[in-house]
């Protein structure tokens, strides 16, 4: 999650360069049920739209920030651009935010890539895309690495013809759909751990932090914490849910909300909440770090990213700040405590940095 807002004032973003030259295959190839993947705002299905007057168009992501990001260019595109008079009705364009790529066959799959992406998450979107393609529809990959062997050899395994776009600074692979696959591989896992004598099995999938195993800093962050009965948990940036798990497991009558700004992070949370027979452990898709019910949670917990300039981690604070009643008791894991140290002063009390050997946790008061 991030603390930024989209605005669809300001100006537009150039696309990345894998999304740029996937575009500049795509454009040529035929194909009206068009789905996409974005690693950027997603400018090669906005750009399909503008060209292509009967297509139907579904831009995907995992993440909502991201999707209103998206959403908020494409409607400073179309408040730029004059309406035609009678737009044809096929003519759309549907941003989401889902869990996989919509089920819906399409004629045309396009899966731009990044060096810096996860693996297995662009394993996982590149095998959804070939399953959603008809027979004869193609698949549109890219990387910003001309000299890239991993993405060429994901895409052997389909078993059909791959052809090579190679650019200055990219590369694209195009594939025709000739028979579905014979097997698909599952990217999913799930993982137990124990904690204060509690054993808990967490669900994971590509994309969702942390998949396969549990996070040290995660580890650390729990055993920060004291939950007694009937208090009220919310976990900010939850994951798979590991932390919320744990700590809901602590004491009896536990009320605890997970949120998350990342699709897959709530559906594995509620499913381990649902696996590990935590009724009163809900999870809510969110970017803003809203919550149900502001001003009620007795202590809030978060994992925040190590990135982002801590833009991400004043996101954290602020929705801690909101979620939590006075008094209430914020824990944040981190590895460089001194920015909370700083910068929580003004607005809590009792700042506290709990030392560890990889993390530390910050502890404050509202």
């Amino acid at each position: 999650m991030t603390n930024e807002s989209p605005d669809p004032a300001s100006q537009p973003l150039p696309a990345r360069t894998s999304e740029a030259a996937l575009y500049d295959v795509a454009k040529d190839l035929a194909g009206t049920r068009i789905l996409s993947t974005s690693i950027g705002r997603g400018q090669a299905a906005r750009w399909l739209y503008r060209d292509r007057s009967d297509a139907q168009i579904t831009l995907w992501y995992l993440d909502q920030f991201q999707q209103r990001l998206a959403i908020a260019d494409h409607a400073a595109d179309l408040n730029a651009s004059p309406s035609p008079a009678s737009p044809d009705p096929p003519h759309s364009l549907s941003i989401i935010c889902e869990t996989d790529l919509p089920e819906d066959e399409v004629d045309l799959a396009l899966i731009p890539c990044s060096v810096r992406g996860e693996a297995e998450l662009q394993r996982d979107l590149l095998q959804q895309a070939y399953t959603r393609l008809v027979i004869g529809g193609r698949l549109v990959t890219s990387v910003d690495n001309v000299n890239d062997r991993w993405l060429h050899d994901q895409l052997k395994p389909f078993g059909a013809k791959i052809s090579v776009r190679p650019s200055d600074d990219a590369v694209v692979y195009v594939l025709r759909k000739d028979s579905e696959l014979k097997r698909q591989r599952s990217f999913e896992c799930e993982f137990t751990y124990r904690f204060r004598g509690q054993t808990i099995s967490a669900i994971t999938r590509p994309g969702v932090f942390s998949h396969r195993r549990l996070d040290a800093g995660a580890k650390a962050l729990m055993d920060a914490v004291t939950i007694e009965s009937g208090q009220r948990l919310i976990d900010i940036g939850c994951g798979c849910g590991s932390v919320a798990m744990a700590l809901a497991m602590q004491a009896d009558g536990v009320h605890a909300l997970a949120i998350d700004s990342n699709a897959r992070a709530i559906e594995c949370t509620r499913r381990g909440a649902q696996k590990n027979a935590l009724a009163d452990l809900d999870a809510q898709l969110t970017c803003d770090g809203d919550c149900q019910t502001p001003a009620s949670y007795d202590i809030a917990v978060g994992n925040p990213p190590y990135f982002a300039n801590f833009q991400i981690a004043r996101l954290f604070v602020d929705a801690a700040k909101r979620a939590l009643r006075p008094g209430g008791h914020l824990y944040l894991v981190t590895k460089q405590p001194e920015w909370y140290e700083e910068n929580l002063v003004t607005e809590w009390h009792d700042i506290r940095v709990i030392a560890g050997k990889q993390y530390a946790v910050v502890e404050a008061w509202k």
